[in-house]
């Protein structure tokens, strides 16, 4: 505990702090990729004690709030079919469909259960005659799990894959309309693929980029470190979080990713169609892919005043959307970045005095 107390020690964070005010000497747009970095700066007030010239924006770094309303859509499809059990991590439960939401349907009767870990899933299939259909979404960070759990899975236990890839989604954003001038990278992401992927952002774009750990102390280490590539007119990508992220990442994990899933194109929310920017199960497991079973989905509507697509691109701050806090709230929320656990609605809502 000793250990985790040094990263949220107020003395330390203030001294950075100072640092980083002395160092800033132009405007500057920071964005977090992780959105459990996006839930950190709001829970220990990280943007009170940045200078006013730093500006920190949110970006699509939560997998639920990323996943199109096409899957969402698509999930629900599946939770209607008989002697099927799917199985999710919570966030995704609540997420809006077009006209329902796993939730809803767990309520009508559909068997809809909450796991912990793919395995929990793969359990489940074990001891039962049904279809078992894990809902894979998530980042890099969750993908070799799920793949070592379909690998060592009884034959009626399936994936329907909606990982995504972050890489190809930086490209996008910074192919967009947003100015951007550093990325605090996602440390859970880049403990298990390294930092290769982010090379791009430096060599292309001349954008600097620091992997981030998730304690008041590495966050502000982080931003020092971004404020001090771009004030020495530097881009390259650096690792503050050097406890847990090597440049080669984790080998390990990426085969295991590597032997069951292949990169395909993907529809992010808000972001639309990216190349390259989603996994695909492999032709040797098609068998075990739940995206192979045909469903009727209906077509797909998004929630009318919804700006969570916005949100996603960093464009605007959840306060800009006229549903927020008011028709939007955690207790009914309207998009899924007021859904999950990571989403930057969420974080505002949660610790912006609203509850």
């Amino acid at each position: 505990m000793n250990y985790i107390n040094e990263f949220r020690d107020s003395t330390l964070c203030s001294a950075i702090a100072k640092d980083i005010e002395m160092s800033c000497k132009k405007d500057m747009r920071i964005m977090e990729v992780c959105g459990t970095h996006t839930m950190a700066i709001h829970r220990y007030g990280i943007k009170g004690l940045l200078p006013k010239n730093i500006g920190l924006i949110s970006g699509p770094g939560c997998p639920v709030c990323v996943t199109s309303a096409q899957d969402i859509d698509r999930m629900i499809a599946y939770s209607r079919l008989k002697n099927t059990v799917i199985t999710t991590f919570g966030d995704i439960l609540r997420v809006p469909g077009s006209f329902s939401s796993l939730e809803k349907e767990k309520a009508k009767g559909a068997n809809v259960k909450v796991v912990y870990s793919p395995m929990d899933a793969v359990k489940l299939a074990k001891n039962t005659d049904k279809r078992v259909i894990f809902l894979g979404v998530g980042f890099e960070t969750t993908a070799p799990a799920v793949a070592q759990a379909l690998k060592s899975s009884p034959d009626n236990f399936l994936v329907y894959s909606a990982h995504k890839i972050v890489p190809p989604a930086l490209r996008a954003l910074l192919e967009g309309k947003n100015k951007i001038d550093g990325f605090l990278l996602p440390g859970h992401v880049c403990t298990i693929t390294g930092t290769e992927g982010y090379a791009f952002v430096s060599k292309e774009y001349n954008i600097p980029c620091v992997v981030s750990g998730f304690e008041p102390v590495d966050i502000l280490a982080s931003v020092l470190m971004l404020v001090r590539q771009i004030s020495d007119g530097r881009a390259e990508v650096e690792i503050e979080y050097k406890r847990s992220v090597r440049k080669e990442g984790n080998p390990r994990a990426v085969r295991a990713m590597q032997e069951v899933f292949e990169a395909c194109d993907s529809v992010w929310r808000g972001l639309g169609p990216i190349e390259k920017s989603g996994l695909d199960i492999r032709d040797e497991f098609r068998s075990r892919d739940a995206g192979e079973i045909e469903v009727e989905v209906p077509e797909t509507r998004e929630p009318e005043g919804c700006r969570c697509g916005e949100v996603l691109q960093g464009l605007i701050e959840p306060t800009e959307c006229s549903l927020f806090s008011n028709v939007c709230t955690r207790e009914n929320p309207v998009g899924p970045c007021m859904v999950s656990s990571e989403g930057t609605c969420a974080a505002y809502y949660r610790y912006g005095g609203y509850l």
